[in-house]
């Protein structure tokens, strides 16, 4: 059988690509008129096609290194003005990457400049680098930005410490003991802004990974009546949550064995074709005598190409069942390819979980 088509997405690579790279070296030349252009773009372009966007990302900035005038100061100046002319918040990614590359030597100019880019687009990436050569130094600096007026600043402190950050290296000593970075997390608990909320929580799951009593000690000193915080925490627990770890659905009131009984569980078309979808419906009924909250998941067990199986689970609701109350839930599951999941024709094993618990189960047959 052929292998599935998977769908056409855009080229996240395409970000830098050669119209992006014209317009770095027209506007540098605005800024610094000595500026070779010409030269930048033909060491920026060498063997693009064949570049990942990390990679790209890279060479744009040793090409600056090669082209624009030095010392590393004085370059600086130069991407300082650039920063606001850039028309793409990944793009901007550039420059923080300049300082990882060049600035390791310049502590306290590098942190300054990369205090300024990330408000264009992150320097998430950057500081790690910094973290690396100097975890004491660097972490205290990101503690100092955890109180800064600027969310893009406040988020930078978190997100650039998360023990496993995505597209980068992984912060093994951070991934060993996360207890260094306490202050920046406590600094940022119940902050006002989503954009650095988000950051929190995800550094909070990163570290569930490895050390989930950590987390959940954290989180226990929390004061869950700020709503703020709550939303840290729910988020920040949605993977033990997934797991069904005890001690999680504890912190939501659902850390009991559920008292209900499932009427219906089942999962329709009972067969289908690669690009349609299935409804899973759950009915429960209460067999409590007291109100009981309740997270309810479903799971599939997807084909692999191999023949075996992966299990993903995803979220479906929380609800609170009154005692002899019933409980309808529906909802539709598109079953098609992505960037990140190839489909695969046999039986897909479906399950239902209440409170970390499998309470139910039915199957469907994809056939692509």
């Amino acid at each position: 059988m052929a292998e599935p088509e998977m769908e056409t997405a855009p080229l996240l690579k395409e970000i830098f690509n050669r119209d992006r790279l014209s317009h770095f070296a027209r506007e540098i030349s605005t800024i610094h008129p000595a500026f070779d252009g010409e030269r930048f773009l033909q060491l920026a372009s060498e063997g693009l096609d064949d570049l990942s966007i990390m990679q790209r990302l890279r060479q744009v900035a040793v090409s600056f290194h090669a082209t624009l005038p030095g010392p590393y100061e004085k370059n600086i100046e130069i991407l300082w003005d650039l920063a606001p002319r850039i028309n793409h918040g990944f793009a901007s990614i550039t420059l923080p990457e300049y300082v990882a590359l060049y600035g390791q030597d310049h502590f306290d100019l590098s942190m300054r400049a990369l205090a300024f880019f990330t408000r264009f687009g992150s320097s998430e990436f950057a500081i790690r680098h910094f973290l690396l050569k100097d975890m004491p130094r660097t972490l205290a600096m990101m503690q100092n930005w955890s109180m800064d007026e600027n969310e893009h600043v406040r988020r930078l402190s978190s997100e650039g410490c998360r023990p496993r950050l995505p597209w980068s290296f992984q912060l093994k000593q951070l991934i060993a003991d996360p207890s260094p970075v306490t202050p920046i997390l406590e600094n940022l608990k119940s902050d006002p802004s989503l954009y650095v909320r988000k950051s929190v929580a995800n550094h909070l799951n990163d570290i569930t990974k490895n050390h989930p009593g950590w987390v959940l000690t954290k989180l226990s000193h929390w004061d869950q009546s700020d709503a703020r915080t709550a939303w840290i925490t729910k988020q920040a627990l949605r993977t033990l949550i997934k797991k069904g770890d005890t001690r999680a659905l504890h912190v939501f009131g659902a850390g009991h064995k559920a008292e209900v009984k499932v009427e219906t569980f089942s999962v329709t078309p009972p067969s289908l074709v690669l690009g349609g979808a299935v409804q899973i419906t759950a009915k429960l009924t209460s067999t409590g005598s007291t109100s009981q909250k309740l997270v309810i998941d479903y799971a599939i067990h997807y084909v692999k190409k191999t023949g075996g199986t992966s299990k993903k689970v995803f979220k479906w609701k929380e609800l609170t069942l009154e005692p002899h109350a019933r409980a309808e839930l529906t909802i539709t599951r598109p079953i098609r390819n992505f960037t990140t999941r190839f489909h695969y024709p046999g039986r897909h094993v479906v399950e239902l979980l209440v409170n970390g618990e499998v309470l139910g189960e039915a199957a469907f047959e994809l056939d692509t």
